[in-house]
């Protein structure tokens, strides 16, 4: 798999197993951090309520995507004060070749089109030096929630 010129393209709530199995695949969480995601699913009615996006080739190949949470309603219920980038993934075999800049670029393209000014990520620490290569700012860290999460998380913001 390579990444021809990929183009971003909103999901639909047809694209829900392919993203649900594109997280699945991923490397960065396996080991300790399979627990995050064990059960994970994403369902249409979230593709339909939350801004998706995805980068997919020219026969609509999945190379990647993300998601925000920017509806109120959603926010207040998760103690959030901020849209937040709840996920972002690129197919591993393309990690490199700068798919996931270019979905960051679009995120924040569109964050400033809606006029956001802020986007937070709590990441999964190994993508962490991912998100400041590509212009967050670390603000802190969310403690574990265990059972499923363990670990400390980096706390990053985007500035639009």
């Amino acid at each position: 798999m390579t990444a021809t010129d990929p183009r971003i393209r909103r999901a639909t709530t047809d694209d829900a197993e392919r993203l649900t199995a594109l997280i699945h695949a991923s490397n960065g969480y396996q080991g300790e951090y399979a627990p995050m995601i064990d059960g994970y699913r994403l369902s249409p009615e979230y593709l339909a309520l939350h801004p998706t996006y995805l980068a997919v080739d020219e026969a609509d190949g999945l190379q990647g995507f993300y998601s925000l949470l920017v509806d109120a309603a959603t926010l207040a219920k998760h103690g959030f004060t901020l849209p937040e980038l709840n996920l972002l993934f690129v197919d591993d075999r393309l990690q490199g070749k700068g798919i996931g800049r270019l979905l960051i670029e679009h995120m924040l393209d569109l964050a400033k089109r809606e006029g956001l000014t802020e986007i937070r990520v709590v990441s999964n620490p190994p993508a962490e030096r991912f998100y400041l290569s590509v212009g967050a700012e670390k603000t802190g860290t969310v403690p574990p929630t265990p059972p499923r999460i363990t670990w400390e998380r980096p706390e990053l913001l985007f500035r639009t």
